[in-house]
């Protein structure tokens, strides 16, 4: 949508506006017809504005279509619009069934991206790699271990606290190192083997941060994440170097594949757990938003005591906040929780990413000094 004319981004910013003038409007009036729809409405618009805009709020564009993706999933599920009875599923089949599928062409698109320097440049990097991993698989899970004992949730609703802080990050954390000029060959390097060490390390971390909380079999666990994280993922790299060569136009074409999965599973992870969301409501939101933020000071707060550059700092915090919240809820989902012990994951999803852009777009905005930039893969 890059040459997209002004015009069209004007009607659709001008359109979304005036739906929410009518949402805000209705919504008092108690106009549950209308309400819903300018509610819908506006989300798509201002979405497609994002997407059809220039500067910061092109950057935005992802964060602002996960936004839209909450809206529609909680719409949706509530029923407060006459949708087709395919939308919600199949007779007894419900759209549930698509997380794992989602979750396995996310994951192999994000295959297609990788190449072997991504991990050969572990021994360019070994420092900044190893403390990255490690803050990864430290910070958040004990992170979230501290919060769910912390707010007095349901136990398998805490549970997913502890589930998302011990996932690996998502390819989000590669677009936000992007946006705020960090080091994105380290991010990817460090998305990249974070995730493929994930169906070896998230099992052992649930079992002795979450055992008393949900039954937890590591083994059943480790085979799961196998079947969604290293067989996708492997596939995808086999592809990337035996065929994608043949059709340069897939390389543009996957990273959207990608965002158009992370934006569909947003929507139906979000359903199942309408009710739930409603019910913890402001607790669960404070507890993901704190989660995440502690993930970011955290990160960045050990690599500046490490002394690591300026550059490094702001690609570790990244990728300490920044978690595959769809996988942790593709979990949730194989283990039949998905509207308990995926509703964490569900939250945190949204509220890291905006989160997310509001850091990566400040770092932007206030770049490290010239004489600061050790790094010698920084990748602006």
């Amino acid at each position: 949508m890059n040459s997209a004319p002004p015009w069209l981004h004007r009607l659709l910013l001008g359109t979304g506006v005036l739906f929410t003038v009518v949402f805000l409007v209705a919504l008092p009036a108690g106009s549950q017809a209308v309400a819903p729809q300018m509610l819908v409405g506006s989300a798509i618009c201002l979405a497609l504005a994002a997407s059809t805009g220039r500067g910061k709020l092109r950057e935005m564009a992802f964060t602002i279509w996960i936004v839209a993706g909450v809206v529609l999933g909680m719409v949706f599920h509530a029923s407060l619009i006459e949708f087709p009875p395919w939308f919600f599923g199949l007779g007894e089949t419900r759209l549930t069934v698509l997380i794992i599928p989602l979750l396995q062409i996310i994951m192999f698109a994000m295959g297609t991206t990788l190449s072997v320097a991504d991990f050969a440049r572990v021994l360019k990097m070994p420092g900044g790699v190893l403390i990255g991993l490690a803050c990864q698989f430290t910070i958040m899970p004990l992170v979230g271990f501290a919060l769910a004992h912390t707010f007095g949730l349901l136990p398998e609703i805490a549970a997913g606290l502890i589930l998302v802080g011990a996932s690996p990050s998502g390819l989000a954390s590669n677009v936000m190192a992007f946006i705020a000029r960090a080091n994105v060959a380290m991010s990817v390097t460090l998305t990249a083997l974070a995730t493929l060490l994930s169906p070896l390390i998230t099992p052992v971390l649930m079992k002795a941060l979450a055992g008393e909380m949900v039954e937890i079999n590591v083994g059943a666990m480790m085979w799961d994440m196998a079947q969604i994280v290293l067989v996708p993922v492997i596939a995808g790299l086999v592809f990337h170097h035996l065929l994608i060569h043949r059709w340069k136009s897939l390389e543009r074409i996957m990273p959207s594949i990608s965002m158009v999965g992370i934006l569909v599973l947003t929507v139906v992870t979000v359903a199942p757990g309408h009710d739930k969301i409603i019910d913890v409501g402001l607790i669960l939101v404070l507890a993901c938003f704190i989660h995440c933020t502690a993930g970011f000071a955290l990160g960045y707060a050990v690599c500046k005591m490490l002394r690591l550059d300026p550059i490094t700092c702001r690609t570790i915090a990244i990728e300490v906040g920044m978690q595959n919240s769809g996988l942790a809820a593709g979990l949730a989902t194989k283990l039949g929780k998905v509207a308990t012990l995926g509703l964490a994951p569900i939250v945190f999803g949204p509220i890291m990413n905006v989160t997310a852009s509001m850091l990566a777009n400040w770092w932007r905005t206030h770049p490290a000094k010239p004489d600061d930039r050790q790094s010698a893969d920084h990748d602006p």
